[in-house]
């Protein structure tokens, strides 16, 4: 069954008839593969004939369980072209989550990637009795869908459902969900890809670690491909590989989390590396300290381009052409302003706006926003409030509309002292100022008098003399002391997710393993 029901001019065809206008150009690179548009568009319809012989049919629900390979948005074409819910689970979930994904998506069929090292789809295939397998490769339980083909396009059918996505959150604030995403989410990547040539803007050589089963994915692989660039996919992320391929493949435009920034920062092998083509070098899905900003500005130069985005809202602010400005220093705290045609409202508890300044819930409105929780109507009608996107974060628009996050909503340390909120991030960009500091995540901890204190995790430099006590009196000096951590540990690398964001969930595991029952104490 279908779960939309509108029915529009199928976004694909104009995709592929996009395709067709960009000639011979070199469109994907990766596996040891690199396609043209032609081989692109020939494959994305083999594919869907492939799956429509095999009796997939149009409006299927299609488990798709594929790293970031060459062929993931191929696919994702192929079946949005059949007007399929293509469902995407991360292949490194855990396997509980991934058979909660499959009780509440009920698959019709099953996609994996057959040349995977390790066995995860082969068994999933096996607990799912009866469903039609397909693979990417040979080898698998099903017919390889990269294999050559001959492809009749006018057996492929017009009239289908309307093509939708279910995404994978990325699991910041616990479970994983799946975000559902209809065709006006693709048709507004279309758009935004358009104006983007029309602005007479570069040809984008882009180098993606993001995989389809994120919407940051879905909307980083096929606007660089919407826009006619060449898209440069790498599964594992290892800062050499990162510096060699900018060199090697012509690279102008990427994207990174802090993270991964910070690891090529740090890296030797970026003595010397080429990034001079770079034009667009993307930070986001988490708060930078503007400390390592200032090293990458100096390192890069002004391409830097500041992005912040959910799940629910792939992109909600940008902020290009980073400078360290000495009019306005505090904009390297700062994620941009809206883009495209994102509208932010900070609001209070009682969903008033708030003036400029004044540090509220972030919602947002956007054709690029999602249209629900699947299987989670309570937690939709939670998030979606009158077409706006309750994003969880709290920050404060200035009086120029740059937006500043200071923390998510369940990330704020509650403390009774003064009846103050304090937030993380500005402990963790306090922390990050000093030079021996190359990353720092802060999170609250319980308190016997308090409620709750911050705790710092940080990792030095090799070699760093800094002191925990040196740490509390720097975040004493540059906030005040109600924001100073009640303890700082240091650590060889901070956790992350599998968005490579820094895991707060896995960091606060820590400390109740580390600290069991144990209440710290006033925190100064």
């Amino acid at each position: 069954m279908a779960v939309g029901s509108e029915h529009r001019p199928n976004y694909v065809h104009t995709a592929l008839a996009r395709f067709a206008s960009f000639g011979d150009r070199e469109a994907l690179v990766g596996g040891g593969r690199r396609l043209t548009y032609p081989q692109a568009a020939d494959q994305v319809r083999a594919m869907a004939a492939t799956l429509l012989r095999h009796g997939v049919a149009p409006g299927s629900a299609v488990l798709v369980m594929v790293a970031n390979a060459v062929e993931g948005p191929l696919l994702q074409l192929a079946l949005h072209l059949l007007g399929c819910r293509s469902m995407w689970i991360a292949p490194v979930t855990a396997r509980k989550e991934i058979d909660e994904f499959v009780r509440l998506a009920e698959p019709d069929v099953f996609v994996y990637d057959a040349r995977a090292t390790d066995s995860l789809g082969a068994q999933l295939h096996a607990d799912l009795p009866g469903v039609p397998v397909f693979c990417l490769g040979p080898g698998g339980a099903g017919p390889d869908l990269t294999a050559d083909g001959d492809v009749d396009a006018t057996a492929l059918p017009t009239d289908v459902p309307e093509p939708e996505s279910f995404l994978q959150t990325s699991g910041t604030t616990g479970t994983p969900k799946l975000v559902h995403h209809r065709q006006g989410f693709y048709a507004q990547i279309l758009t935004l890809a358009q104006n983007f040539v029309d602005a007479g803007m570069p040809v984008l050589r882009h180098l993606s670690h993001s995989p389809m089963w994120l919407a940051s994915g879905q909307i980083t692989t096929l606007f660089n491909l919407f826009t006619g660039g060449v898209l440069v996919l790498r599964d594992d992320w290892d800062p050499v590989r990162f510096i060699e391929t900018v060199e090697q493949e012509q690279i102008n435009s990427t994207f990174v989390t802090p993270p991964m920034l910070y690891e090529v920062l740090d890296h030797p092998a970026l003595d010397g590396a080429d990034f001079s083509r770079m034009f667009m070098f993307n930070v986001g899905a988490g708060p930078a300290a503007p400390t390592r900003l200032r090293q990458a500005i100096d390192r890069f130069g002004p391409v830097l381009r500041i992005v912040y985005g959910l799940s629910e809202a792939v992109v909600i602010c940008a902020q290009p052409g980073l400078t360290d400005d000495p009019e306005h220093p505090e904009r390297l705290r700062s994620c941009g302003r809206p883009y495209g045609d994102v509208q932010v409202e900070v609001r209070g508890p009682d969903g008033t706006v708030l003036d400029p300044g004044v540090d509220g819930e972030v919602w947002v409105r956007t054709q690029l926003s999602f249209s629900g929780y699947y299987g989670q109507p309570e937690l939709t009608a939670e998030t979606i409030v009158d077409g706006w996107v309750r994003t969880r974060d709290i920050g404060h628009l200035d009086a120029d509309g740059y937006l500043y996050l200071v923390d998510r909503v369940h990330d704020m340390i509650v403390t009774h002292r003064r009846n103050w909120a304090i937030f993380c991030r500005p402990i963790e960009d306090a922390i990050a100022d000093h030079p021996e500091v190359r990353a720092a995540a802060v999170i609250g901890v319980p308190s016997d008098t308090v409620g709750e204190v911050p705790h710092a995790y940080v990792v030095t430099a090799p070699g760093a003399t800094v002191t925990a006590d040196e740490l509390i009196d720097l975040v004493s000096t540059t906030l005040n002391e109600m924001w100073a951590p009640a303890s700082v540990e240091f650590v060889d690398r901070l956790p992350l997710n599998r968005s490579a964001k820094v895991d707060k969930r896995a960091l606060r595991d820590r400390y109740a393993t580390d600290h069991p029952a144990v209440p710290i104490g006033s925190g100064t």
